[in-house]
């Protein structure tokens, strides 16, 4: 599959303030994203991602029917837009609630206000999330395949589990975080490596860049 580069992104803009949609928009726009999508409401953003869908989402905490946790939940629990990197754009600093979104999926957290650094940050990220490479599991005897699933969410492991149980896959081994995850890889052979981005003491990229630079065989590597 061809890989997308930033200027290929149909982003969903959810903003319900006029000035702040401005704004973000004209900071997009400066990365050379060519689609953006503005809406206010949670009821429009649904709307949106059902009538054709996104690259990624770029979404306000609040809005004046519902927010942001219930729409990433939505995206979340739709299989069809899954896989759609969500990026919160929020003055909150309490870290209970930002944790509330750490948990449900959430791809970037930027801060209110934030520099165009911070943007250009969270785009490539979700741009990382977007390309990875495909796995080729007719390579492999499925029922042979040793995973290590490494999240720090035990509702998203049950979830992905179930997904790789449902492909066939029955060797697969669960990690809460990046470093407890080194400890199984050093002890044990892995052949596939699934891996939530966002994670305490060792996120999915740190563990990502640990694997490839240490690594004496194939493993392959899922990052979302």
């Amino acid at each position: 599959m061809e890989k997308l580069s930033i200027s290929d992104l149909h982003i969903i803009l959810v903003e319900p303030s006029d000035t702040q949609r401005k704004i973000i928009t004209t900071l997009l726009l400066k990365e050379k994203v060519k689609e953006i999508d503005p809406v206010s409401t949670l009821a429009e953003a649904i709307s949106a991602v059902k009538a054709h869908g996104a690259d990624v989402i770029v979404s306000a905490m609040y809005y004046e029917d519902g927010t942001a946790i219930e729409l990433l939940k939505f995206i979340k629990e739709n299989e069809e837009h899954s896989s759609i990197p969500f990026m919160l754009v929020s003055s909150e600093n309490r870290l209970s609630k930002l944790e509330e979104f750490k948990q449900a999926g959430v791809a970037a957290i930027l801060p209110k206000p934030f520099e165009p650094v911070h943007l250009s940050r969270a785009l490539n990220a979700s741009l990382d999330l977007i390309n990875h490479d495909e796995l080729d599991l007719d390579l492999f005897d499925i029922q042979d395949v040793r995973v290590l699933l490494v999240d720090d969410s035990k509702l998203a492991r049950n979830h992905i589990r179930r997904v790789l149980e449902g492909m066939g896959l029955q060797h697969i081994k669960e990690a809460e975080n990046g470093a407890m995850a080194l400890t199984y890889i050093k002890d044990e052979p892995f052949d596939l490596v699934v891996t939530d981005y966002n994670m305490p003491e060792m996120d999915g990229r740190e563990l990502s860049e640990f694997i490839v630079s240490i690594q004496k065989r194939r493993i392959s590597l899922l990052l979302w």
